[in-house]
């Protein structure tokens, strides 16, 4: 499959969530079956001999594939969530987007020293609620951290804000 053809697929929507931004909806690429099934796969082939133990998806958007890629991969799930959204004990980090100051948590169980972490969320941009989402992780002495994105707006330089000891992996680039 041809990634220019999904690439095409992905809606621009001016002035979402403020004024300014151009937002990239992927539902558009989501409601295709064949589109949807390459990304899970895709991803899940990318780190099938990494040995990840957990996927941690990012709200929202990043619980969309996730959890699939988790199942392909043999590893558990975790969410990262915005506050009050998680039942139990929590950590948490606060952090600056591109429109705003947001916070994320993650319960304080949900991960040990022995997990290697498939990092997901759906798009790269300037790389805050991700940075954020691995110092979360982080705190929890992981064996080992992978990042992935199914998009990155490469114009935007996000890569720039993960550390040396981080991969950081996106299926579609625009």
């Amino acid at each position: 499959m041809k990634q220019e053809e999904i690439i095409a697929h992905i809606r621009d929507v001016k002035d979402f969530p403020v004024e300014g931004i151009v937002f990239k909806d992927i539902t558009t690429v989501l409601s295709n079956p064949e589109y949807l099934k390459w990304m899970k796969d895709e991803i899940a082939n990318l780190y099938r001999a990494y040995g990840i133990t957990k996927v941690v998806g990012i709200e929202s958007r990043g619980f969309i594939l996730a959890p699939a890629v988790a199942m392909e991969l043999g590893a558990g799930f975790v969410p990262i969530r915005k506050p009050g959204k998680l039942p139990a004990e929590t950590i948490e980090v606060s952090y600056a987007k591109e429109y705003g100051v947001d916070t994320i948590q993650i319960h304080a169980d949900a991960l040990n020293e022995d997990d290697v972490v498939l990092l997901h969320d759906d798009l790269l941009a300037t790389g805050g609620s991700m940075a954020a989402a691995l110092e979360l992780v982080k705190k929890f002495n992981v064996k080992k951290v992978y990042i992935n994105f199914i998009i990155e707006l490469e114009f935007l330089n996000g890569r720039k804000v993960f550390g040396d000891d981080v991969e950081v992996s996106s299926l579609l680039r625009c």
